[in-house]
């Protein structure tokens, strides 16, 4: 039995040094047109979004070692694939104001950041005020989707 438990960790041991060898990762890319937002809203974005929605994100060490490297760079290709605030002045005004709006609602309904993001970045939560600032920027008040009044002619 003790033979077999020696063997089977060198042969995992092994595996492991292996996948090592195994390329996948998201690397930084071309940033074609940054976000531009007042420094409050970008240092929330940098904080809670960039790393999976950037041309630039923060791969910690273990974020590097494979499997977990793959997973990481899966999630972050996923998480671009969606929304890149690298891109953002590449998009339409119309595309913005509903990105906006959805990340407020996202953020809203507790899908971003992901849980699994949150665990190990603690500084990614969002707090009431982190809403509050993110809200005022998209422009909206009260729940997702309800816009702010603005002036009307000939008031």
């Amino acid at each position: 039995m003790r033979k077999f438990i020696r063997r089977s960790f060198l042969a995992g041991l092994v595996l492991f040094i292996l996948i090592q060898f195994v390329p996948y990762s998201a690397a930084e890319i071309e940033a074609r047109g940054e976000i531009q937002a007042p420094p409050e809203v970008q240092a929330i974005l940098h904080r809670a979004c960039y790393d999976c929605h950037s041309a630039a994100p923060r791969i910690p060490w273990y974020g590097r070692v494979a499997p977990v490297s793959w997973l990481v760079a899966h999630d972050i290709e996923e998480g671009r694939e969606h929304l890149n605030f690298s891109d953002w002045s590449l998009m339409s005004a119309k595309d913005q104001a509903e990105a906006r709006e959805e990340i407020i609602e996202e953020v809203e309904e507790g899908e971003m950041p992901l849980a699994i993001y949150l665990k190990m970045h603690d500084e990614a939560k969002l707090d009431r005020d982190d809403l509050a600032t993110l809200r005022a920027w998209a422009g909206m008040t009260g729940h997702a989707g309800e816009h702010e009044e603005g002036e009307r002619d000939g008031d």
